[in-house]
């Protein structure tokens, strides 16, 4: 016992403050809880919504000031109907409206299951998935190489929407998708970059989330970033 607490003094200062090499991974057993002084940082889920044959997923409550981004996740989004684009849309007045302006740019991987085409593009010009100051919903999938609803067809990805409680600033996006296209067989697996911004000085406290056409399946989770 007589070397445990002299190991121990030795690890504090005159004036009473433990050295940093006091604490190891070993060093504190059975911690329950934090002083909430103590940053722990991550990522909090605030919110998980499961499509089931449904219109649209819409987040109307936990977005706010008390984080500075919000994540979405979206697993397994399956469309009930072929050729659609999974979209979202932001709003200023707890979902009564989904009609922010927003600009955007895109560019999308793609390669076909077969191995015989492959490229790296900037949005297709002839069925553009970026907006230039248009209220209408922003296509997170491509476009051009659509979705398919196959049997086992769906899309994964996240997008991050940054501090939307701003009154001072436009509210930036960014999201990183994939999704299986069927554009003639064999499919595609296609990669959907977007980035933009909704051009408001407004607080944003709503998102939804839709398919172009249709409905659809899935699990879209929220989680605010300590």
């Amino acid at each position: 016992m007589g070397t445990i607490t002299r190991s121990f003094a030795n690890n504090i200062t005159t004036s009473g403050v433990l050295l940093p090499a006091s604490l190891t991974n070993n060093s504190i057993a059975n911690v329950t809880a934090y002083n909430a002084a103590i940053a722990t940082g991550g990522m909090k889920l605030i919110s998980t919504q499961t499509a089931s044959n449904s219109a649209s997923i819409s987040f109307t409550t936990g977005i706010d000031s008390t984080y500075k981004e919000y994540q979405f996740y979206f697993i397994d989004i399956h469309p009930r109907t072929d050729g659609v684009n999974f979209q979202f849309n932001l709003s200023t007045d707890s979902g009564s409206n989904y009609n922010v302006t927003k600009t955007s740019s895109v560019f999308v991987a793609h390669q076909r299951e077969a191995g015989d085409s492959n490229a790296l593009d900037y949005d297709v010009v002839s069925s553009p998935t970026d907006l230039a100051q248009s209220t209408a919903f922003q296509s997170l999938t491509q476009a051009y190489l659509t979705m398919t609803n196959a049997a086992d067809g769906n899309g994964s990805g996240l997008m991050s929407l940054f501090n939307p409680a701003s009154t001072t600033y436009v509210k930036h996006f960014i999201s990183t998708m994939n999704h299986m296209s069927i554009d003639g067989p064999p499919p595609w697996t296609v990669n959907t970059f977007v980035a933009g911004y909704g051009n408001t000085t407004s607080a944003c406290n709503a998102l939804q989330f839709k398919m172009s056409s249709g409905n659809f399946d899935g699990t879209i989770l929220m989680y605010g970033i300590v």
